[in-house]
């Protein structure tokens, strides 16, 4: 059951993209995507966890932790991932985003984490490679620099993420997920405050979009999440979520007709494989730390 929780979770993280594409379709803007995804699943989650009596005892530092991870971190990278989507297709951003677990024990290694070995620098070296071979086999007209830029920088800022929240999470992880979660709608909610409320008044289907980022995309895929990695722990539960970008590519391509060249199938295929390869027992877990998905995946909260 550890491992269906698992890979359930990563086709809920892994069809969130194509729910954004639908809500931008029906006029939903980026800042209200952000603000109602985090509004409504930030008080969801703070409802399960203090109806589980996960927040209490919770210590001022690690509150503050959960919080500012949230509002700095998480914010940022879910901004930047949901603004590459306005701009690129989404299978393109799945598979750059998926370089993180790379750039995660890249990280590692510098910050003396964890150990070089031959097979993780020749996966980073591989996994670059992919990378080149997606954006440049979308230079058909449809390379967009701004947007490629945006989804490799939410792969990098979510790198810092996990390795921030690696130092800091000594909390539950339902209870630290509620934390980021509500630290991020707080800086998209003083965001709305400044820069004015954006509009709601889109369609009723746009609503449903987002209820399903909220509901299946965050809440349900994170506490899934939780579910399958105290069953089968982090190693497994880190190879597992390689689904997540598969989904997102094959689900775009069945709702968009979204195509990837043989160019940049290949990359993808690269980038994948020595992702799965590199978080193979012995090689690095590369392990989420949630809420992103805050812990891979304790995952963003992707």
């Amino acid at each position: 059951m550890g491992s269906i929780a698992c890979l359930l979770s990563a086709v809920g993280f892994g069809v969130m993209a194509v729910f954004a594409k639908l809500a931008y379709d029906d006029g939903v803007s980026l800042e209200a995507l952000l603000l109602v995804r985090f509004g409504l699943a930030g008080l969801l989650l703070l409802l399960i966890a203090q109806a589980r009596g996960r927040l209490r005892g919770l210590g001022r530092q690690a509150v503050v932790a959960g919080l500012l991870m949230g509002a700095v971190g998480y914010a940022l990278q879910a901004g930047l991932y949901f603004a590459a989507l306005t701009r690129v297709d989404a299978s393109q951003v799945a598979l750059v985003f998926s370089v993180y677990p790379l750039l995660v024990m890249v990280m590692a290694v510098l910050t003396r984490r964890e150990r070089a070995t031959r097979r993780r620098s020749l996966g980073v070296v591989v996994a670059l490679g992919g990378v080149a071979l997606v954006l440049g086999g979308a230079s058909s007209g449809s390379f967009d620099l701004a947007g490629s830029a945006c989804a490799l920088g939410s792969a990098v800022v979510y790198t810092c993420y996990i390795l921030v929240g690696d130092r800091v999470a000594g909390a539950d992880p339902l209870a630290f997920a509620t934390l980021v979660c509500c630290g991020a709608f707080g800086t998209f909610g003083v965001w709305s405050a400044v820069h004015g409320v954006p509009d709601l008044g889109f369609a009723a289907q746009g609503w449903l979009w987002l209820a399903l980022i909220a509901l299946v995309s965050t809440v349900g895929a994170i506490l899934l999440f939780f579910a399958g990695l105290a069953r089968v722990g982090p190693s497994v539960a880190a190879l597992l979520s390689i689904v997540e970008p598969v989904v997102t590519v094959a689900s775009a391509a069945l709702v968009f007709g979204e195509s990837l060249s043989l160019q940049q199938a290949l990359g993808g295929a690269l980038v994948l494989g020595t992702v799965l390869v590199v978080q193979w027992p012995g090689g690095s877990t590369g392990a989420r730390v949630a809420p992103q998905q805050a812990a891979p995946e304790l995952r963003s909260v992707t």
